[in-house]
């Protein structure tokens, strides 16, 4: 973690308050005055107007940019690129907190707390997605967005080797069809993760989909972060993970 980012994600200082805080040279480690932004923190105790700041928390978690053809697995058994093959070492042994799938892109969140990626996981959070689908976004569409659908038969959309058969879709939080043409664009939030649950929905109205990002996942934005890049959460996401938590009773 670079120096400014472990002052603000320890302190009640923001990134750009850290900036100033060792511009300022109050900032030392080993009684050394630091003025190196970037310099990667790992297990130095870092000091601040001569005062340890201690970690905040026991627990991590980064924003990953997911590009296409990454698997979000631990392994492959068919040699194909796994998200850890991207990610820095030193999180390897980070919890992905959800799936995209292969062709999918966009924001994945990693901790190194498992008990956190399962709340977060199967938390009411909203997720954000932009998508790219084969086709017009019709008044049945709509309809099913704003009201919710009950498919028998889902598998239109599913991986072929998924089971599942039957599913329940929840109304969509919002939407917003941002082009209805022969290739549409819309923008959609939810507050569910079932399998392939986009993919599986729009199928049914036999519109395939061509591109699907992930932009937002609850309180944390993706935002200009490139792809196959990594940041920790900001210091007011952190504010609103902690929040969550305390609400979970964790």
């Amino acid at each position: 973690m670079r120096l400014n980012q472990y002052i603000a994600h320890n302190t009640q200082y923001s990134r750009r308050e850290a900036d100033r805080l060792i511009q300022e040279g109050r900032i030392s480690i080993n009684k050394e005055i630091i003025k190196n932004f970037s310099l990667d923190i790992t297990d130095q105790k870092v000091y601040l107007d001569g005062k340890k700041i201690k970690n905040k928390n026991d627990y991590e978690v980064i924003v990953y940019n997911k590009p296409k053809g990454e698997i979000v697995s631990k392994s492959d058994d068919r040699g194909r690129s796994i998200i850890y093959d991207t990610l820095p070492k030193r999180f390897k042994n980070f919890t992905y907190i959800g799936r995209l799938d292969y062709a999918s892109e966009g924001l994945l969140l990693l901790t190194d707390n498992p008990k956190i990626a399962t709340l977060l996981m199967e938390s009411k959070l909203e997720r954000t997605y932009i998508l790219k689908l084969s086709g017009k976004i019709n008044t049945s569409v709509c309809e099913a967005m704003e009201n919710g659908l009950t498919l028998e038969n889902a598998q239109a959309g599913a991986h072929k080797n998924n089971k599942i058969d039957k599913m329940d879709f929840a109304p969509f939080i919002a939407y917003n069809i941002i082009k209805n043409d022969k290739y549409s664009k819309i923008k959609v939030t939810i507050n569910e993760g079932q399998n392939r649950e986009l993919r599986r929905f729009f199928a049914h109205f036999k519109l395939e989909v061509l591109d699907l990002k992930r932009v937002s996942f609850g309180f944390v934005s993706l935002n200009n972060l490139p792809s196959k890049k990594v940041r920790f959460l900001t210091h007011q996401e952190y504010n609103k993970l902690r929040e969550f938590l305390n609400q979970s009773s964790i």
